[in-house]
């Protein structure tokens, strides 16, 4: 006879298996994205006689079309299955990156880069792959599942980089990315086993998506978690593309080529990525004891004070691989936090959706970040009015998670879900 306990446990163990492929899925999709900070400069010498505002705007448009389409691939999955939404991001992300990697033109590079790639993030990373894992976590459990599951994919942005940083030095740039193509393929292996539970998936209220969609817009807190979501993907956007070239061109060392500077700047990246899995599950699990809103909001006023002091300082390699190993301790960190307060706001009938709208904030923010990087540097030779944006919004950020309030939606009839 199957008791209680024992369909909790298949319940348990049928999501642990979802939280490592989710994970893989996520490792691989932000791993392969990390890689384009290692190409702009190669890219726009031999393309754009040098100019990195192109392709830094074919990065921004990534960024901006990873964030409207993600509202879209959240409620593909949330109406007709998760997977069909994964194998199509899939699909894009593949064709895109190939076209990348052999266009020669400016529009050749918006496309791929940007739009293609920018639909392939989107149906394999944060919006559909934590949906799912929201949705098959025991209630207790969510927190934790979305903090390990962002964790294990954080370890592509470390592997991915340094892979980038070993590759530029005996290949061109294209060559490089058809290389980096290839590790999106053990997808194909994890996506059959992203589909959550059925039972679980229809805990919570009974309202259409439709009508759940207009009550987190009415919702204060849900307003202010998407405003804070902005400032998030401004900062990591802007450094994910811009800092090894900005450490190319600004770190202070008498013994370094430009090409080892761009390199260090490709493996603080990969420290960052590093750090980053401690910091996302230790915020996750701060977050099961400790108010969601007060620790995002600590996160952000943290993220103010590393980059003053580090951009007040000579920028050396030691500063550089600090700040990254800082930085990257609070790098994702938000996301579960983030995603674990639209659960307790709205329950997971429409986390697909609600969270892909709260992301596409992020990307606007995303979009900002690198295009402006591009353009400011292009025109003043200089990042310094992008890290005092970048200063004066981590400040927003923290007072805007304050305002936030820790539970369920006025007027909503659900189980609490944390």
């Amino acid at each position: 006879m199957t008791t209680s306990d024992d369909i909790l446990k298949t319940h348990t163990k049928n999501a642990m298996t979802i939280v490592i492929a989710g994970g893989i899925v996520l490792a691989l999709s932000f791993g392969v994205r990390a890689v384009f900070g290692g190409i702009v400069e190669p890219l726009s010498d031999e393309l754009f006689d040098g100019r990195i505002e192109i392709f830094s705007l074919s990065i921004a448009i990534q960024n901006l079309v990873w964030g409207i389409a993600q509202p879209g691939f959240g409620m593909l999955a949330d109406k007709y299955g998760d997977r069909l939404a994964l194998w199509l991001g899939f699909i894009f992300y593949v064709v895109g990156m190939v076209i990348c990697a052999l266009g020669t033109t400016p529009f050749a590079q918006y496309m791929s880069a940007g739009v293609l790639v920018g639909m392939g993030i989107s149906g394999t990373a944060f919006g559909t792959v934590l949906a799912v894992v929201g949705r098959s976590a025991p209630i207790e459990k969510r927190t934790q599942y979305l903090g390990i599951t962002s964790a294990i994919g954080s370890t592509g942005q470390f592997l991915l980089p340094l892979l980038v940083s070993w590759l530029t030095q005996w290949l061109d740039w294209r060559l490089t990315l058809i290389v980096v193509t290839g590790a999106l393929l053990p997808m194909m292996l994890c996506i059959p086993f992203l589909s959550a539970n059925k039972s679980l998936e229809k805990e919570g209220s009974d309202i259409s998506i439709n009508e759940t969609i207009n009550q987190a817009f009415g919702h204060k807190s849900y307003v202010l978690l998407a405003a804070g979501f902005f400032v998030c993907g401004f900062h990591l956007a802007f450094i994910t593309a811009h800092f090894p070239n900005f450490v190319q061109k600004f770190c202070v060392s008498t013994t370094s080529t430009a090409e080892e500077l761009r390199a260090l700047g490709l493996l603080a990246l990969s420290f960052a990525g590093l750090a980053n899995i401690f910091g996302t599950l230790i915020a996750s699990k701060l977050g099961s004891i400790y108010p969601k809103p007060y620790l995002l909001a600590g996160i952000y006023s943290l993220r103010a004070v590393v980059i003053f002091i580090f951009i007040s300082l000579p920028i050396t390699p030691v500063s550089v691989i600090i700040f990254a190993v800082i930085m990257g301790s609070i790098w994702l960190s938000t996301v579960p936090l983030t995603s674990s307060l639209i659960l307790v706001m709205f329950g997971p009938k429409a986390m697909g959706t609600l969270f892909g709208f709260v992301f596409l904030s992020h990307q606007l923010g995303s979009f900002a970040g690198v295009w402006l990087g591009g353009v400011f540097f292009d025109h003043y030779g200089s990042y310094d009015q992008i890290w005092m944006i970048s200063i004066a919004l981590s400040v927003f950020a923290a007072i805007a998670h304050l305002l936030v309030q820790e539970k369920e939606a006025p007027g909503k009839d659900m189980v609490l879900s944390n």
